[in-house]
């Protein structure tokens, strides 16, 4: 098979449109201001086929498993897997932080700050109980969950759809084949969105750097350092010791899908590696109705990364504040 000469290659287009998307915002910020519009283009289109696809992956994934006690043990080994895993992130997010101290030395005047910011968000804590949540996964229709895009909302029904065709037996292989051919169908438009990345990646960056500059993230490099310092350790201690016990290197699974981590580099988007990821997992010889099951799951119960963050964020703006009276 002929290789791609490098400048079609996609992750390369998109490495260069990021770079060009730098330049762009920082020697021209107020027209680097005016590309969002291509970054914010491109993650709606995205967004657009989310839904579906997870919607058939997840039915495929369930109902094509024949055997339910294969489909309970590898549900319950997932949720247990999911559960392990996110509270590692966190531990390893929570530990570094305060070794790093990143947010150490602003000694921001917590009286100061203008409180109405968050006031949207932490009302809606208050007002969103267990049960309310729990509630919420319920859509009001069949159809509202893919028009509001709520993932946990998609999985509902999915699962619901897949139970009950799964419950019909020969009758219900019909059903499947279609939502098989409708995930094929939707796979492909992704195809074609996806290469409009280096588009999407060069206004996002354009943008960002137009708007914020080089110079106003110079304060945030201390936490922004210690969240890839992070992330890094826990792709090597924690995915790579389970990479291991499962008989792979994690550096060469790294390399394998390097195209859609520079994706999300690129975009700020985990979901436009979906159908890429998935594609490569069943060409790595993955059953198809587990990978179908597992990596839609995960992007709403397993998002390592997102925990990683947030409790990094958390501690930081409270050694900002609080450090300050100490």
């Amino acid at each position: 098979m002929q290789r791609k000469p490098w400048y079609r290659i996609l992750y390369v287009q998109v490495l260069i449109a990021v770079v060009l998307g730098i330049a762009t915002g920082f020697l021209f910020p107020d027209f680097g201001k005016s590309l969002r519009p291509l970054g914010d283009g491109f993650i709606k289109l995205v967004k657009l086929l989310i839904a579906p696809i997870v919607f058939c992956t997840v039915v495929h994934g369930i109902a094509s498993m024949t055997d339910l006690k294969k489909l309970g043990r590898v549900g319950l080994k997932t949720l247990f897997y999911f559960e392990v895993v996110s509270t590692l992130a966190l531990v390893i997010g929570l530990i570094v932080v305060n070794v790093l101290k990143p947010g150490a030395g602003f000694n921001v005047d917590a009286s100061t700050l203008d409180t109405g910011v968050a006031q949207t968000y932490t009302a809606k804590a208050h007002d969103l109980s267990t049960v309310d949540f729990l509630l919420n996964i319920i859509p009001k229709t069949f159809l509202d969950a893919f028009v509001g895009g709520d993932l946990l909302q998609v999985l509902f029904v999915a699962i619901l759809t897949a139970a009950a065709i799964s419950a019909m037996g020969e009758r219900g292989k019909g059903f499947l084949h279609v939502i098989d051919q409708g995930a094929q169908l939707f796979f492909g438009i992704m195809g074609i969105v996806v290469k409009a990345a280096p588009i999407g990646a060069f206004g996002a960056m354009g943008f960002t750097i137009g708007s914020y500059g080089l110079g106003a993230l110079n304060k945030l490099l201390a936490l922004m350092a210690g969240f890839y310092v992070t992330a890094g350790l826990f792709v090597v201690i924690v995915l790579g010791t389970i990479a291991w016990l499962c008989g792979f290197s994690i550096f060469r699974f790294v390399a394998y899908i390097k195209e859609e981590l520079l994706l999300v580099l690129g975009t700020s988007s985990s979901e436009t590696a979906l159908p890429g990821i998935m594609q490569k997992l069943q060409q790595l010889g993955c059953a198809k109705s587990t990978v179908g099951l597992v990596i839609p799951t995960g992007y709403s119960f397993n998002l390592d990364g997102t925990n990683i963050y947030m409790a990094m964020a958390a501690v930081f703006l409270a050694q900002a504040t609080i450090l300050r009276w100490i």
